[in-house]
């Protein structure tokens, strides 16, 4: 034990000595960690952000699509129609569904006056809001009557009011034209939580059959009438399974579905929606950790450069040494002890730079919740103390292998 701390105190006095070298060859090191802390802890915090935005969706719900089945082509398929979502709310056949709730989306022009927003614009029933949890705040929402008579009326998200009528007019009962066609105001939604990365109040919402027949071509050639999707809510979380194997039975026989590589729509469920999300965002996590890393690699090759600057520095004192006892394993440990210094002094900065970086990143985007993780912070100290010790291994050896006659005779 005495021997370690007469070499840790050796190995202090040389980083002392040179002070400047010491810091400039901990820079990469600090970099490195650095950036592995913030970057790792803005991958998890998009991870959270999504999970969050699906959680905000409602309770209970399920996802049906259109897509090709396997082996086919997607213009084979019969595509969702407002029949197929009026089937999936019949009692008799689906016990497990509460709602079910149609949706056909247009991109269309929306224009108030002088101001104008490209945006898509969805045709919706009013199961929606319920299905969603979310109803308008001022207003109405769209009803039966709307659905019934194909109404041009029009319900908007925060976000279009904002930019619609950005002189503070009462926007309820105003009149705005979606692609050239006049549609009377009736409501404007509750303001939902949003982010840089997705905004909910930037929605249109008119009646489905509107859209269907005004704004967009959803007429089949049997004269039903398709959907964007259909979003399914279950009676209850336990129910979901249930109300999946309905809604795969029910479509298949409507779409006349035989064989399972026949299906010609997909059923998710919000956590396998949140896992798809979640393995995507995952990798982006890993891949930024790794480009992080890299620079943690070339951190630790600067430090073994200037141990190896050092060694040829104090070859003299290290044939001193040996001439008065020094062992084998005292100059490989002096020289170990000062590379995992660097790094692990290095990696202690970093890791205080990457808090500050995380906090500064949730000040820039409120609503990404950027935190250092504990696991983030012990990758980031055990690579750093890794790093030390392997690239400072063959240093010290070298050190440590010196003949004592020749160091003492070296220039």
């Amino acid at each position: 034990m005495a021997a370690f701390w007469e070499s840790l105190r050796l190995a202090l006095d040389g980083l002392k000595a040179n002070r400047l070298r010491s810091a400039l060859t901990m820079l990469g090191i600090v970099i490195g960690v650095t950036a592995v802390i913030a970057l790792v802890s803005f991958g998890q915090g998009v991870q959270d952000f999504i999970s969050a935005q699906f959680e905000s969706l409602g309770s209970n719900l399920l996802f049906v699509f259109s897509s090709a089945p396997s082996g086919g082509r997607l213009g084979d398929i019969k595509l969702l129609t407002m029949s197929d979502a009026e089937a999936l709310t019949n009692p008799l056949l689906a016990s497990s569904i509460l709602r079910a709730a149609p949706q056909f989306d247009v991109f269309s022009l929306v224009v108030s006056g002088r101001n104008e927003k490209t945006i898509s614009v969805s045709g919706v029933t009013p199961a929606y809001q319920h299905v969603r949890g979310w109803e308008a705040q001022f207003g109405r929402f769209i009803d039966e009557t709307d659905i019934l008579t194909s109404a041009r009326v029009a319900v908007l998200g925060t976000t279009v009011v904002r930019s619609l009528f950005s002189d503070g007019t009462d926007p309820v009962g105003q009149t705005i034209r979606i692609n050239t066609l006049p549609f009377r105001v009736i409501g404007v939604m509750a303001q939902q939580p949003s982010s840089g990365f997705a905004d909910e109040n930037e929605v249109v919402f008119v009646p489905i059959t509107t859209a269907q027949t005004r704004l967009g071509r959803a007429r089949q050639r049997d004269g039903s009438y398709q959907v964007s999707f259909i979003t399914v809510q279950a009676v209850s979380e336990a129910g979901m399974e249930n109300a999946a194997s309905e809604i795969a039975s029910i479509l298949a026989d409507r779409h006349d579905v035989e064989y399972r590589d026949e299906q010609d729509f997909t059923v998710l469920s919000q956590s396998e929606l949140l896992s798809v999300v979640g393995s995507i965002t995952g990798l982006l996590t890993v891949f930024l950790g790794v480009i992080a890393g890299i620079s943690l690699l070339v951190g630790g090759i600067g430090i073994m450069n200037i141990m190896l600057v050092t060694v040829t520095e104090r070859t003299r004192e290290i044939g001193l040494r040996k001439a008065v006892g020094a062992r084998h394993r005292d100059i490989l440990l002096q020289f170990l002890i000062e590379s995992v210094v660097l790094t692990v002094v290095g990696g202690l900065i970093g890791i205080g730079l990457g808090f500050l970086a995380s906090v500064a990143g949730s000040a820039l985007i409120p609503d990404l919740s950027l935190r250092v993780t504990g696991g983030s912070v012990a990758l980031a100290t055990t690579v750093s103390t890794v790093i030390g010790l392997f690239f400072g291994i063959y240093p010290a050896s070298r050190a440590a292998s010196l003949n004592p006659i020749d160091a003492l005779r070296y220039e």
